[in-house]
């Protein structure tokens, strides 16, 4: 798929048809995420695979927004091992992680896997329902599968500011 038609055609699905997606589909998710840039080169990003009906109940637990995904990724950061940029007022983890997560998603479509990013949910409850190491924080979830046949893209997926409402150069 060009890469154009991949940011053009990929949506949040929010209705998944629950057929698992392929491992070999998973696993061309997880080399974007990989290949991802982090500063430093880094590499903090941690990404947990959720597939088992005793994982997928406890994302049940912490989100009303699995839609039925029968993969769900965790995708956290090691908080210990991030470049803390100068004035010391930030530092890389959620960029990082975040990049991580966007080339994933991106991947997933290009693979044909359907995607969503959830973000409605308790960071440090996901670490405590999946016991994940303290130095750890959770980014995201992020929705693997197929769309059901009467899934699609929500009414204001499609709208988007002209680039003179967000674009200046100086």
């Amino acid at each position: 798929m060009e890469f154009s038609d991949v940011i053009k055609e990929r949506y949040s699905c929010k209705k998944f048809d629950g057929r698992q997606i392929e491992k070999e589909q998973l696993e061309s998710i997880l080399e974007a995420g990989r290949l991802a840039p982090t500063a430093k080169n880094l590499q903090e990003q941690k990404i947990y695979v959720v597939q088992s009906e005793e994982g997928l109940a406890k994302i049940d637990r912490v989100t009303p927004c699995r839609y039925g995904a029968p993969t769900v990724l965790i995708v956290a950061f090691d908080k210990d091992n991030v470049f803390v940029y100068p004035g010391e007022k930030r530092n890389s983890g959620i960029e990082d992680a975040t990049i991580v997560a966007t080339h994933m998603i991106l991947a997933a479509k290009n693979a044909g896997v359907d995607s969503c990013w959830l973000n409605r949910l308790d960071p440090d409850e996901v670490a405590r329902e999946f016991a994940l190491p303290e130095n750890e924080e959770v980014l995201m979830l992020m929705d693997l599968g197929f769309a059901a046949k009467d899934a699609g893209p929500l009414g204001p997926h499609g709208q988007r500011k002209a680039l003179s409402e967000t674009v200046r150069y100086l």
